[in-house]
Order: structure tokens, then sequence, then C-alpha cells
């Protein structure tokens, strides 16, 4: 296990550096900073000093030595839009993407995986087939249409839920904010969450269906059912068991999708999140704020893949380093 989790770390960080070295060539060579930062009446000699102070002229390596090394310490400049430093803008923004994300993703899975039971243990009933329904729709419809959906009927139409924005948050000791602990804060996150969420909840519940089709045909389940077990036994304490390893899998790879593709929904529901804030860089062309929220994504896809990692070898002791057996 210590050597299995070894691997996954060196791996890890040759992931992170491919992608600093991205964000760094991104960075370095997508326009001139010096034009970002002066205006148009700065004199050549003002420009040339600015240049030196940043470390423009030193070669390449040393200049992706020192944007690694100052990554590392969570420090990507100052932002050309917002004249601050990228750090504390990414920091303010990043509770309400990841309490969104977090959201998102139990609702996936709270609604998904049980919904993949049923449908996977009655297959026949209409309710079933109601639910595969709904996820047909779900996989279908793309994610601002459905955002847009909700608003109109849920905010406009019926009133019951606000629009957009975040609603009232509380400040935690300066280092996280969060809309958990309000009524408006919670009153807001409920319908970007299911938009975000949809998608991945519906890919759960197919996975989750398809996973126990198969394993209720295997013939240790029949073993089961000719031991005399119970039905409950047999479909939650052996079937589901063994479709966890496939639902962990998907599970780990759509939260790493919902955090960097909740561009949108923040879009839709105007959410104060990074993925607004990384929209805003785009179309400002604010380099560092991209470079940071390219690095940070990856490094959170990292993270979460490491722990997926892990949870396999808990789930399954089967699986081994390099794929094999005990």
């Amino acid at each position: 296990m210590i050597a299995f989790a070894i691997k996954r770390l060196v791996q890890a960080l040759g992931v992170i550096l491919v992608v600093a070295l991205i964000s760094f060539v991104m960075f370095r060579f997508v326009g001139d900073p010096v034009n970002q930062l002066v205006g148009v009446d700065t004199s050549p000699e003002e420009r040339a000093a600015l240049r030196e102070a940043l470390g423009l002229n030193d070669p390449v390596l040393l200049q992706f030595g020192r944007f690694v090394l100052k990554a590392a310490q969570f420090d990507f400049g100052i932002s050309y839009q917002f004249k601050q430093p990228v750090a504390s803008l990414i920091a303010s923004r990043l509770p309400a993407t990841l309490e969104l994300s977090l959201v998102s993703a139990l609702f996936a899975l709270a609604v998904g995986v049980p919904m993949g039971v049923y449908t996977g243990l009655y297959r026949n009933t209409w309710l079933a087939r109601g639910f595969l329904a709904v996820s047909l729709i779900g996989v279908s419809l793309p994610t601002f249409l459905i955002g847009i959906l909700l608003i109109f009927v849920v905010s406009v139409n019926l009133g019951w839920l606000p629009s957009f924005g975040r609603g009232q948050t509380v400040d935690l000791g300066g280092v996280w904010t969060t809309g958990l602990l309000t009524k408006s804060g919670l009153q807001s996150l409920i319908l970007p969450s299911i938009t975000l969420g949809l998608f991945q909840m519906t890919l759960i519940m197919r996975l989750v269906r398809g996973e126990m089709l198969e394993v209720l045909r295997t013939d240790y389940i029949k073993f089961a059912r000719a031991r005399g077990l119970s039905r409950r036994a047999i479909n939650f304490g052996h079937a589901l068991k063994n479709t966890l390893v496939p639902v962990i899998t998907i599970t780990g790879l759509q939260v790493g999708s919902i955090i960097a593709f909740a561009i949108i929904t923040e879009t839709v529901f105007q959410w104060p999140g990074m993925g607004l804030l990384f929209l805003q860089a785009v179309q400002n062309v604010d380099i560092p704020i991209m470079a940071a929220y390219l690095l940070l994504i990856a490094f959170l896809f990292v993270l979460i893949n490491f722990i997926v990692d892990l949870l396999y070898v808990a789930v399954d002791p089967r699986i081994r380093l390099g794929g094999t057996a005990g």
C-alpha cells in the first residue's frame, strides 16, 4: 500500500510539472506582460526597467523554475485586470466553487446511486422506466439550458428560489466564507447545484444500473440464492458491493469535472466562483489568472485521482501495484 501510494505521488508530481510548463508557456509567450501593466505613454526606459524587475530578461529555464517555486507557494503574480494578487482573488472565489461542487457531487451520488440500484433490481416497473426517461433528459440537455429552464420555472414563474448570486454568507475567521449557514445561502445553492450535478447524476445512475444487471447474472449470485440468503443480503451485501470499483472511478473523475467545468453554471447563475473569474480573465486576456486557474484545476484533478487510487485498494484488495494480484 505504501509503495502504491509513493508511485502514485511521483506520477502526480510529473503531471503537475507538465501542467505548470503549459501554464508557464501560456503566461510567457501569449502577449507581452509589460504591455498589459503599463499605459500607452510609458517610455521605453520605464518599460525596460519594469521588464528587468519582473525578471523577463532572464533565461527561460530560470523563469520556469521561479514560476514553479512561486506557484508552490501559491504566488501567481498580479492580475492585469484587477491589479491585485492572483492568489487573493482565487482564495476569495475558491470557497464558492468548492461548496457548489461538493453539494452537486453529493446530490449526484445521493440520487444517482439509489436510482441506479432500483432500476437495476426492478427494471420492468413503470417507476424504473420513468427514472430512465429522466436520465435521458439529463444527458441530452446542455447544462446552460437546464439552468435557464430552472430559473424560468422555479424562480421567475413560481418565485420559490433566487435566480442568481450566492445569498448571504458567513465569514469563518477570515479564511473561508460559506453560505451553508444562512437560509438565503442554502436557497441560492439549490438551483446551481441541481444544474451542475444533473449530468453526473444520470451517468452514475446508468453506471450503477448496468453494473447491477451484470453482477446479478454472475455465478456467485446464483450460488448465494441457492444457499437461501435473503434478497436484501444478496442485492446489497454482494451485488451492490461489487459495483463500487467502477462507481468510484466515475465518481472521482466526475468530481474533478464538476470543479473544472462549473464555468457554465456559475455564468448562468452569476455564482461568484473561480469559473466566473476565469471567464472574465479570458474576456480580458488576464494571463496570470488563466495560468493559475489551469494549474489549480490540474492539482485538484490529480489529488482526486490519487484519492480514488487509494480507495481502489481499500474496496478491492485484489488490486495491487502494476495491476497484479497478490
